[in-house]
């Protein structure tokens, strides 16, 4: 199969991903949010006062990660860090009064753009479309076990 051949499964896909990126990226800079905070506000509105460990360990980023995107996100009053009470070492994330206002905004901005994805479909073509991209993510984890480690 030729990867350029624009009627390529391969080809179509990485479309669907350009489109949904620059969709979603243009409306969550309306709100004044980056592509990677959507994550860190849908977790810390599920469970406010995490700490950075266990941000990096659910959002599967590198603490050094989570580190530069707090400092964004305190900057644009999102979200505060507060040393533990128990233990000054830890440092704990907790999701502002903006943060929460903003984190609406993005939960309807996500709901809207899956809305337009998948409008049309009937429910079983989404239970299939959910079988068949489960089964590429199982298939590239796979993948990625048989590669060396780099």
């Amino acid at each position: 199969m030729d990867c350029v051949d624009k009627d390529s499964l391969y080809h179509i896909f990485l479309e669907i991903l350009r489109l949904h990126y620059y969709c979603t990226h243009v409306l969550l800079d309306e709100v004044g949010v980056y592509p990677g905070q959507p994550p860190m506000l849908f977790v810390l509105s599920k469970e406010d006062g995490q700490s950075q460990k266990e941000l990096a360990n659910k959002l599967n980023l590198k603490p050094a990660t989570i580190t530069v995107m707090l400092k964004r996100m305190e900057k644009a009053n999102l979200v505060e860090r507060r040393q533990d009470a128990e233990d000054q070492r830890v440092s704990r994330v907790y999701i502002t009064e903006q943060g929460k206002e903003v984190y609406e905004k993005v939960n309807k901005i996500m709901k809207n753009v899956e809305e337009e994805c998948f409008g049309n479909f009937t429910v079983e073509e989404k239970v299939i479309l959910r079988r068949l991209l489960m089964q590429m993510k199982n298939n590239l984890l796979t993948a990625n076990d048989k590669q060396p480690s780099i």
